[in-house]
């Protein structure tokens, strides 16, 4: 039959670990924990701490073990986990990525999760989680959109000239429009208003 690891502690460990015990703003798992290390350095064994606590030997011995390596940092954090196996491997998401930035779906202007989705075969949900960890917001534009006043140069130079050169008193008064709304009405013609 295994040994459990003996704990020995010292009067600050102790007041710590008492702490930890009844701290009104210490978590509930890292309370049992301590508990759990405070009922070792008395002597009992995991399986005792288990049926005083309500929990498996096993869990007792696992805190006690972790405590005996790590001290008190080894209780306050739970051990790093592996989690499930990628599924979708590095060339995938370089395809994903490359595709986004280097083409355009047939008939439409940008990619959506679901288009994307469509030309490579992965599902929408990780089209999403690979645009989100590489910053790729395709909906979005960004590229500014000319305007095609025939007069734009002319009405940008005297603008310009403004703020270069202003004339000696002189007020000058602005009235804005929205930006682009010019550019964007001659390149996608609104939609009629509905009667009502």
């Amino acid at each position: 039959m295994r040994r459990a690891v003996p704990i020995v502690l010292d009067m600050d460990q102790r007041q710590q670990l008492e702490e930890l015990k009844r701290g009104r703003r210490v978590s509930v798992r890292l309370a049992e924990r301590a508990a759990i290390v405070l009922y070792a350095a008395d002597g009992l064994e995991d399986r005792e701490i288990g049926h005083l606590m309500g929990m498996t030997r096993q869990k007792a011995g696992r805190w006690r073990k972790r405590f005996a390596q790590l001290g008190l940092a080894g209780i306050e954090k739970d051990a790093p986990r592996p989690g499930r196996k990628r599924r979708i491997d590095d060339q995938q998401r370089a395809a994903v990525v490359n595709k986004t930035l280097r083409e355009k779906p047939e008939g439409q202007t940008h990619w959506s999760r679901a288009t994307m989705a469509d030309a490579t075969g992965l599902s929408d949900s990780t089209v999403g989680r690979i645009w989100r960890e590489h910053g790729l917001k395709p909906h979005l534009i960004e590229t500014f959109k000319f305007s095609k006043d025939p007069r734009f140069v002319e009405k940008l130079e005297d603008i310009v000239g403004l703020y270069l050169s202003p004339p000696e008193h002189a007020i000058v008064l602005a009235c804005d429009e929205k930006s682009q709304i010019q550019a964007l009405d001659r390149t996608q013609p609104g939609l009629p208003l509905k009667k009502g």
